[in-house]
Parts: C-alpha cells; structure tokens; sequence
C-alpha cells in the first residue's frame, strides 16, 4: 500500500468548503440583483462539492441557488491522446442546466485544479449553454503546475505538489469518506 499523507479529513473538509460558500456569498453580494448566482459543478466529484456549496450558499444567503453540473468528456483537448490501457470510451454523464445562464454569474467547482484543462474545458461547455454575466472557479485543493492561464476565485487548500505526486479528493457520496490526500504517482 503506497504513503499518503492527509491533507484534510472530514471535518477539514466539511470547514473549507464553509469558508469557501462565505467567500462566494461576500464576493457577490455586490452583484446579486444584477447577475444572479448560480454553482455548476465538473462531474464527478466537482459536481458533489458543488452540490454541498450550493446548500451553504443558500442557507448563508437566506435564498435558494441553482445548481447544475456539466460533463466535459466531450470538450477535452486530450481526448485523443490520453493513454489508458486499454483504450476506454470516456465515461459520460448527464450535463444538468436546469435553469437559464444568461446573465447569471456562475460559480463553477471542481475538485482538484492542476493544468487548467479541465476548467478550460468545463468553460467551453458551460457557453454552449448560454452567455453567463461572469464565471468565477472554485476548487478544493489547487495542487500548481498550470498549463493555461487559469487561476481560481475560491481555493480550499493551496498544495505545492511535484508533478510526481498525486492528490486525492474522496467524498462520502462516491467513495465513503471525505478526504483529500497526497501519495506518490503523477496524475491529479
């Protein structure tokens, strides 16, 4: 079994993403009757912590948010080239936009944010939908090496990491336990 060192356990976890719906809610105060919030989370688990904040965000802004959730296995610029023994279709699940876009701003959350592509992506496919006020960027853990010029409005946990590394986001909902960790292996 390889070491991984706890970054931040359940309740490590259940308190940044606390301090990240504050965040979000004294960020846009300003804007709430112009642009009205919504939170789009990356399947899969973006889509959960989304999911999570979005029932903070309500309840800290005394109102209902949308929530929706979009899959980008389409909008990858890898898609092509990733390497997977063998070769597997990409999992698809369901883009949710239940509501309008259009001039909403819309928080977008996602795990782990590492290139950037994956943000890039979930921006391509967010405006394929509509044409938001503004597109602010959530992330639990930000672990560096970008590759494009992505950088987050709301960071839960800033993680120097060698490329060599891995960071590990387990939630209850997918997995059975909220964690997130770093071990040896390159990927996310």
């Amino acid at each position: 079994m390889e070491h991984q060192t706890v970054v931040l356990d359940r309740d490590g976890t259940r308190r940044t993403l606390v301090r990240i719906a504050h965040e979000i809610v004294e960020k846009n105060a300003t804007y709430a009757g112009e642009a009205p919030l919504a939170i789009v989370g990356v399947h899969r688990r973006g889509a959960v912590l989304a999911a999570r904040l979005a029932v903070i965000v309500a309840e800290l802004a005394g109102a209902e948010v949308p929530l929706g959730s979009v899959d980008i296995s389409f909008y990858r610029d890898d898609l092509g080239r990733r390497v997977v023994a063998p070769p597997a279709a990409p999992v698809v699940r369901a883009t949710e936009l239940d509501f309008p876009i259009d001039g909403r701003t819309i928080v977008i959350v996602d795990d782990v944010l590492y290139t950037g592509r994956t943000v890039r992506a979930a921006i391509e496919a967010l405006f394929d939908y509509g044409r938001p006020a503004r597109v602010q960027l959530a992330v639990l853990a930000d672990r560096g090496h970008r590759e494009l010029p992505i950088r987050p409005d709301y960071v839960g946990k800033n993680l120097p990491t060698s490329r060599g590394q891995r960071v590990n986001v387990r939630v209850v909902e997918v997995d059975g336990e909220d964690a997130v960790t770093i071990s040896e292996g390159g990927g996310a």
